[in-house]
Parts: structure tokens; C-alpha cells; sequence
């Protein structure tokens, strides 16, 4: 067992204890508008930690590109450090050899609060906040609200986090975070105050373990304050598409030239950061920065600023960007871009809200309609603030895209109409329905429907089209359900074990979750024809019973199994008898079918 793993067992044991002790109210959310994938949670970690890992389906916490499996972050999160009379304290939401140490409280609305680009949301601790990006998660947590933490001693502050993320070029590439630190408690005035970005780095193909995580290494761009996490080329998980850049932004009311900076690329990846308060505070404090990593062993860094002076009631917000792109060159046109959205107040062209998309699914067909009803968001009247070319509704057209994939892509463009005789786009006329022919009955298909904007012709910012995943939704087409048994059959009849199902387009077979690789418990068969309610039961030749599918559906008229028995087995290959019970009339078929492995 490796040093990270025995390190991440301790921690899960460790927080489990905690957890159940004291109950608080754990939430997280995806961001998923953009090209970047990031975890987000109200523990203030960009990672699920042992609290959220039953609860969290993904195998990846920061995936770029979508559908990549590229992944970037182990850990990552704020430390925040003072001197308090004569102790030195420092709270951190993540770190090796510590126990999470921020929490939400027990109210149930202490949650991941999602609001998007304008929207107005009474949390209550912040009421009226209005949102600012395609994508706005709002969340809270404090140091102080699991005191039995082993060793913690707490500070008594509140953080607010808000994260935001853009669903078109060129802001699409980079998260942002905003910090509002409050200490919260009369009597405990927090001195020489610092604050750390941590992050463990893990950059390059997600398999199986971390072992793409050991040839990464850390870098430091000193003019614009960022670390980065980057992968040396080669390896087992071969060359990374993108670096992860983490730029702290000063906040309110400094100067980066006032403060005092550190970065720390950990000196000895075996031990880690410093686990004791005094010993982080002293890194946090020394304004160290260190030269690059030169050996690629692992990227696990922090970057620090302060000192500041802050009371009960002060708030101390400053901004975090996390920043991709394409090899290292495009994660610089991305800072760049940041910066540029930040000095410019987020303000920036929007695009028009997603349409109200509606699917009817047939018969080797699908059927998508768009067409905003009375009382529906209509797309085609929104209006949009920050454009400098004072254009009304710069509402242009719908865009209809296709994956065979996933709910997440990728993603084939199907049609796009745009306004006709605007000067813009191609001209063709507006549509609100699409019919997509020549299906094969009882597959997965994902579609979504996108607005976009006219480009602004002022300041030259491109067309903005709304997020492909806000409206994306699974369709299988097929038949209805017959009236009664009598034509339930079985696909694939035989089954061939050396038949690569889940390579078909669109695939058969697919992994679960957003696991990649097929495994054994992703084998299918399907019962077809199934009447509105009935019960299969599935037999070997000598009669023994191997599993039970109870079915009852309006709509649906098949049912699949994955080959594995009532007990968890994988079946041998044999000749399968099954029967299928019409539950209404009682009316009984008899069939078989064939596995081949």
C-alpha cells in the first residue's frame, strides 16, 4: 500500500467517526456548463473527502476536456491561519494528515445553493444574491461546527464560496471562486492573518489507481501569482492535454505588491504538508517562494498571501481562478481571459436561456419540439445588459445537437437555424421542431436544443450559445407495449461473449457511472415486446431458477439483465429458458435463448 493510500484510509476512518458524532448538512454539485467538469462541495474541498465518497458517483473531480477521463485534482482548498493571543492556529478544509476542519452547519439549508446568470435567490444568509455566471454553486461553511475534530482548535470563521462557470468561448476553459472570510466570534480578534490555496495536483488520463499522478511537478509564475500542476510528458498515462493553473487574485482593498506571498511545492512528497498548526503557519508566514520542481515526482504545492488584521464582523473576499486549456500556451491565453473577465467586473455578453426542449420518442424515431409555450422561458425575448452594441434581443437561433454517447457528450451538430435576413449566420429561418429518423428501437440517444446569440459587433465578443447539458435529456426510442404476451423475445439471441457489444455505435453495452473501460457486469441481453406488467423468470435447462424481473411500465415495453444471477454470479454459456407472466390476464409464454462466452 502506498503512502497516499494510507494516508486517504486514515482520513476516511477519521472523518467517518466524526460525521457520526455530530450531524451537518453535506451537499455537492457538479459544474458541467462549460469544458471544465469540477466537483464542488459545502466541506469547501474539491474533492468528495471520506464523507462524500459513498454519495459521489464519478470517478473524476476535475475533468477537461469533457469526456477526457483527463483528470487534474486529488485535493484542493483554502487554509486559513492567525495568531490568536498566544496560540498560532490554522483551520484548513483539506490537507494529508488532517482531518477536515470546515463543515456546513445542521440547518438543511446550508446546502450547494445553484443559481444561474441573473437569477435572483433569497439564501438566507445572503438574500437577493444574483447570479453571475451560466453556472453560480453558493455555499457556506465554518471551522467551528464539529469541535471534536482530533486536534483542532478553531477560529470561529464563516467562509462563503461561491464558484462560477461560463457555457461558451472563450470563458468556458476556467472556474472561479470567491472567498468571503468573516471571523464570527466577539471576543477572538484574528492577527497576522494568511491565507493558502492548496492544491495536490494529479494531471493526466484517470485508470485505474493513482499512478498517473507521479510524474507531475510543480511550477510557480511569480507576476501573476499562480502555481501550477504540470505532467511530464511520456509515462504510463502518456501526455495530459492540459496543465491546472491555480491564480489567486488579491483581495478588495490591497495591492499584490503589499502582501506577502509564499508558494511551497512540498519539500518531501513522502511526509507531505505540515501537519501541526504552528509548523503550517510558519510556511504560510516565511514568503518563500521556492524555484520549480525539477524532478517529477508528484505536484502537491500551496500558494500563501497576507498578513491582514481581521475582527469579528470583518469580511476579507478575494478571487481564485483554476485554469485550463490546451498545453500550457493555451492555459496562458486562458489567464489572460480571466483577467480580462475579472478587471471587467464579470460583466460580460450572456447568452439567451435554453429553450424548453420537449421529446416524443417512436417507433425507430425521435421527435424534438422547442417551441416556447405561454409561461415558459422564451429564449427569443431575453435582453442582455453588457453588450456594447445596445442590440434589443440578440436572440439569433437554435443550434440541435446529437450524442450516441453519453448525457455529456460529445456532442454532433444536427441542424441550426438562425433569424432570416438579419445579416447574420446562415439565413435559414427559424424551426421549432426536429425528427430524427432511421433509429434502432431500445438504444440510448441523448439530444439538447441551444440558443445563441447574435456575435457583438462592438467589442468584437463572440456569439454566445446557451449550455449543451441544461436542457440535454435521454431518449430510447421503440415501440409501446403490447396488450398481452406472445412476441417477447430475447436480444442479442445468441449472445456472444466475443462480440465487442459495447464498441457499437451507439453501443450496447456501456460502463456504469463514468467508469470508461467495460467491465464483466456491463454485459446486456434485453426481453422485448414486454406487455404493461408482468414477471420473467429466467431458468437453466434443469429448471434451477437464476433470476426474476419484475416489470411494470406504461410507456416502456423491454426490460435488460446483465448475465448475472439472483446471487451475484456471472451465468456460464447454455441454453436459458425463460417465462413471461402476464400479470393482468395470467397468460404465460415460454422461450429460450443462447450465451455464448
Amino acid at each position: 500500500m502506498d503512502k497516499k493510500t494510507k494516508v486517504f484510509l486514515i482520513l476516511l476512518i477519521c472523518t467517518y467517526a466524526v460525521f457520526a458524532q455530530q450531524r451537518v448538512s453535506l451537499d455537492w454539485k457538479m459544474h458541467n456548463v462549460g469544458k471544465v467538469r469540477q466537483f464542488v462541495c459545502n466541506l469547501g474541498t474539491l474533492w468528495p473527502t471520506g464523507y462524500l465518497l459513498g454519495d459521489f458517483t464519478g470517478l473524476i473531480y476535475c475533468e477537461f476536456p469533457p469526456n477526457s477521463h483527463e483528470e487534474h485534482i486529488g485535493e484542493g482548498g483554502i487554509w486559513v491561519g492567525a495568531i490568536v493571543g498566544e496560540d498560532t492556529l490554522v483551520s484548513v478544509t483539506t490537507s494529508w494528515h488532517s482531518s477536515v476542519e470546515f463543515f456546513p452547519s445542521e440547518n438543511l439549508w446550508d446546502t450547494v445553493w445553484v443559481v444561474g446568470r441573473g437569477e435572483v435567490v433569497d439564501i438566507p444568509y445572503w438574500p437577493g444574491y444574483t447570479g453571475l455566471s451560466d453556472q453560480d454553486f453558493v455555499c457556506r461553511f465554518g471551522d467551528y461546527h464539529i469541535l471534536n475534530v482530533g486536534s483542532h482548535q478553531p477560529l470561529y470563521i464563516d467562509v462563503i464560496q461561491t464558484s462560477h462557470a461560463w457555457s461558451s468561448y472563450p470563458l468556458d476553459e476556467f472556474i472561479v471562486y470567491q472567498y468571503y472570510v468573516t471571523p464570527t466570534k466577539d471576543s477572538l480578534d484574528l492577527k497576522d492573518v494568511y491565507i493558502a490555496y492548496w492544491l495536490d495536483g494529479n494531471v493526466g488520463y484517470r485508470g485505474q489507481g493513482w499512478d498517473f499522478a507521479l510524474d507531475d511537478y510543480s511550477i510557480y509564475l511569480k507576476d501573476e501569482h499562480m502555481g501550477v500542476a504540470m505532467d511530464e510528458s511520456g509515462h504510463t498515462d502518456g501526455d495530459a492535454y492540459s496543465p491546472i493553473g491555480i491564480k489567486i487574485f488579491p483581495p478588495d482593498g490591497y495591492d499584490a505588491d503589499e502582501l506577502k506571498w509564499s508558494f511551497n511545492w512540498i519539500l518531501n512528497p513522502t511526509t507531505g504538508p505540515p501537519s501541526r498548526d504552528p509548523d503550517r503557519y510558519l510556511e504560510m508566514s516565511s514568503g518563500k517562494i521556492m524555484s520549480d520542481q525539477k524532478e517529477a515526482v508528484g505536484s502537491q504545492f500551496f500558494i500563501s498571501f497576507g498578513p491582514f488584521d481581521l475582527r469579528c464582523g470583518d469580511t476579507l473576499h478575494f478571487k481564485v481562478g483554476e485554469v485550463l486549456g490546451n498545453g500550457y500556451d493555451g492555459m496562458i491565453k486562458n489567464l489572460k481571459r480571466l483577467k480580462w473577465l475579472v478587471g471587467n467586473d464579470f460583466h460580460v455578453p450572456s447568452p439567451p436561456p435554453p429553450p424548453p426542449l420537449k421529446v416524443t420518442p417512436m417507433d425507430k424515431k425521435v421527435v424534438l419540439n422547442w417551441k416556447p409555450l405561454e409561461g415558459e422561458v422564451n429564449p427569443e425575448t431575453y435582453t442582455d445588459p453588457y453588450r456594447s452594441d445596445s442590440v434589443d434581443t440578440p436572440f439569433e437561433g437554435y443550434r440541435v445537437y446529437k450524442s450516441t454517447v453519453s448525457i455529456n457528450g460529445p456532442w454532433t451538430l444536427l441542424a441550426e437555424y438562425d433569424i432570416a435576413g438579419d445579416g447574420f449566420g446562415n439565413e435559414y429561418g427559424i424551426e421549432y421542431e426536429y425528427v430524427d429518423v432511421g433509429l434502432l428501437n431500445n438504444f440510448d440517444y441523448y439530444y439538447t436544443v441551444v440558443a445563441f446569440s447574435k456575435p457583438d459587433t462592438v467589442s468584437g465578443f463572440p456569439s454566445q450559445e446557451s449550455s449543451l447539458t441544461a436542457n440535454a435529456v435521454r431518449v430510447v426510442p421503440g415501440t409501446e407495449p403490447p396488450e398481452s404476451v406472445g412476441k417477447v423475445a430475447v436480444v442479442p439471441n445468441p449472445y456472444r461473449g466475443d462480440i465487442a457489444y459495447h464498441q457499437y455505435n451507439p453501443p450496447w453495452e456501456k460502463p456504469a457511472g463514468s467508469r470508461e473501460r467495460w467491465m464483466e457486469q456491463d454485459r446486456r441481453i434485453q426481453f422485448i415486446n414486454l406487455p404493461r406488467d408482468c414477471t420473467i423468470k429466467i431458468y437453466t435447462l434443469s429448471g434451477d431458477l437464476v433470476y426474476t424481473i419484475n416489470h411494470k411500465s406504461e410507456t416502456v415495453g423491454y426490460e435488460d439483465w446483465n448475465l448475472t444471477s439472483s446471487v451475484g454470479q456471472a451465468i456460464s454459456s447454455g441454453i436459458y429458458l425463460f417465462t413471461v407472466q402476464d400479470n393482468s390476464t395470467n397468460e404465460i409464454q415460454v422461450g429460450k435463448f443462447v450465451v455464448i462466452k
